[in-house]
Order: C-alpha cells, then sequence, then structure tokens
C-alpha cells in the first residue's frame, strides 16, 4: 500500500478535530506534523487542542508545533460562538500532557518541505492560510517538495458564512490566501459548497458513536447535531479527499480573493465561465458523495482505540 506523507495546518475547532483524527486513523496516510495557528481560537487554545486530540489518537509520535499567533495584515478574529470557548463544543478532553515543539511551526514547515522530494507532500490546510502563506514568502523555493495543496476555504454559489460574501478560513486572513493562490502551487479548494453537503445527521451520528471507541464516541460529541440542526463537517473533507478524490468532483478555474472591499473582503472570486481571462489557478471541488464521506469516516474510526 502506498503511503502519502501529508502535513497538517489547522485551528482546532470541533470540524478540525475530526479531520485530524480522520487523518490519524487512516492507514494511506503518514502524518508528519500537526502545525497549529490563530483562527477559530487563539494559538494557545488551538496549540493545546491540536495536543489533545492527538494523544486521544494515542500517536504522541507526531510532533505538534505552533506557527503564527495572528494574520498577516487584518486585527484577528475568532469563532468562539461556533465552537465554545474552549475550541470543541461540549467535548471536555484532558490536559495534554506532551509539549508543543520548541520551533516555529512555520520554520519547521519550510526545512521539512525543503527536506522533501518533489513532489513528496501533501499540504493539507484546515483553517486560515496564514502559516502557508508566511512560509511560502519566506522560502519560495518549498514548493518543489509540495504534491498538492488541499484546502478548506471559501465559498461560490454558497456565498459567506461570516459575512454574506466570504467564509470563515479566507476572511481571517484575506492577505495570506491571496499569496497562497497566486503561488503558482497545485491548489486544491474545497468550499462551503461542498461541505454544507457532508451533514451529521442523527442517524450518521448513530453509526460513529455505536462504534464504542474513546476517539469515536468524542467524534459522535463534537458533530451531534445542535439547535441549528445538523452540522457541516467542513474540515475533513480536506483528508476525505486525500483518501478518496473519487468521492468528489471539480473543476479547474481561477480563484481571486478580494482584500479591500470592506463588503466583501475575504471573498474568493471563483471564475466559473472564464470571463476574466486570467488563468486557471484551482481545482475547485463542487459536489461530493455525502454517503461516501460518511462511510470513510465511520469505517477509518474504527482503527482508532
Amino acid at each position: 500500500m502506498a503511503v502519502r506523507r501529508i502535513l497538517i495546518d489547522t485551528d482546532p475547532g470541533i470540524d478540525d478535530a475530526v479531520a485530524i483524527l480522520l487523518a490519524l486513523a487512516s492507514p494511506e496516510l503518514a502524518v508528519e506534523a500537526v502545525v497549529a495557528a490563530a483562527g477559530n481560537l487563539s494559538l494557545a487554545v488551538t496549540g493545546r487542542n491540536a495536543r489533545a486530540i492527538v494523544e486521544l489518537a494515542g500517536r504522541r509520535d507526531v510532533p505538534v508545533f505552533a506557527g503564527a499567533a495572528r494574520p498577516i495584515s487584518r486585527a484577528p478574529i475568532t469563532a468562539e460562538e461556533v465552537h465554545g470557548e474552549g475550541g470543541l463544543g461540549t467535548l471536555l478532553l484532558p490536559e495534554p500532557t506532551m509539549a508543543l515543539q520548541p520551533r516555529n511551526g512555520v520554520d519547521f514547515t519550510i526545512d521539512r518541505l525543503r527536506e522533501a522530494p518533489p513532489g513528496g507532500i501533501t499540504w493539507c490546510a484546515l483553517g486560515p492560510l496564514t502559516n502557508v502563506a508566511l512560509a511560502l514568502a519566506k522560502a519560495p523555493d518549498i514548493a518543489s517538495g509540495v504534491a498538492e495543496l488541499v484546502l478548506m476555504g471559501g465559498a461560490s454559489r454558497a456565498l459567506g458564512n461570516v459575512t454574506p460574501a466570504a467564509e470563515f478560513n479566507i476572511h481571517a486572513d484575506p492577505h495570506a490566501a491571496d499569496i497562497v493562490f497566486a503561488s503558482g502551487l497545485p491548489i486544491t479548494m474545497i468550499p462551503l459548497d461542498v461541505t454544507h453537503q457532508v451533514r451529521s445527521t442523527p442517524q450518521r451520528v448513530a453509526a460513529i458513536a455505536a462504534i464504542g471507541k474513546p476517539a469515536a464516541t468524542a467524534v459522535a460529541e463534537l458533530i451531534r447535531p445542535g439547535e441549528r440542526g445538523p452540522t457541516a463537517l467542513h474540515d475533513p473533507c480536506v483528508i476525505a479527499y486525500v483518501l478518496a478524490p473519487e468521492l468528489f468532483a471539480g473543476s479547474r478555474v481561477n480563484v481571486a480573493i478580494e482584500c479591500s472591499s470592506p463588503l466583501t473582503v475575504g471573498m474568493t472570486v471563483v471564475d466559473w465561465r472564464g470571463v476574466s481571462g486570467r488563468p486557471a489557478n484551482a481545482n475547485v471541488l463542487h459536489t461530493v458523495d455525502p454517503d461516501g464521506f460518511y462511510a470513510l469516516l465511520t469505517a477509518r474510526l474504527r482503527n482508532l482505540g
């Protein structure tokens, strides 16, 4: 079995936690490291949550680094109203015993990608693109080590979830997103249009809870439908795409990032019809097989204790 080496850049976050557990539960993936960023919550909280999730999976061998503590240019925004003050909703995990790695996560990422053979590592971005943009700006040569950057972010026809025009991850650091989409990296973008299709219905949650193991029980608690109904599993779509791209369909198009308009800052302008004349710079997904996604997630979670 071919093993795909991945780096996870993340701001856990409820759905980030599920994505990390899916990756750690999948024998097809070798997780090189988890690099935290500020986003859904402060860096102190996302770094703590990343370590707690890695420990929940029984994978203390996977190092966790802290990267950027704030966006490149804009004032920080967070999403406690969605993820709770602790970042994991109603799930309470023990304080992690493993320490953050002493190196900055951006510097680690640069060195790891420089060491990689051409196209050796898949970069999985689950939060704002601050760490990714800083690494590319500091060391453009790392692009040769990247097989693909798969990111959850943006929206097209679905419009925004934090403003009428913008999705949270891009809105939280639009200048970073602009750098990344202009970088020339092979990018797959998974927008809200796709992630809203994979909702945690009571039946899907019950199948995960029935596994009965701690990690699966935690996931069931994280994604249980709340007052607003079934939860959309945004970030796990990144890992699911890396594992089973056949579950998704997309198109090569141009994506531009709005960085200045007070009304639409953070908007991903997706040129579906090619009217701008700008070259395609991303594979933007538009459909997913929801039942196939949940079958994959449920099967993989059985691998964790």
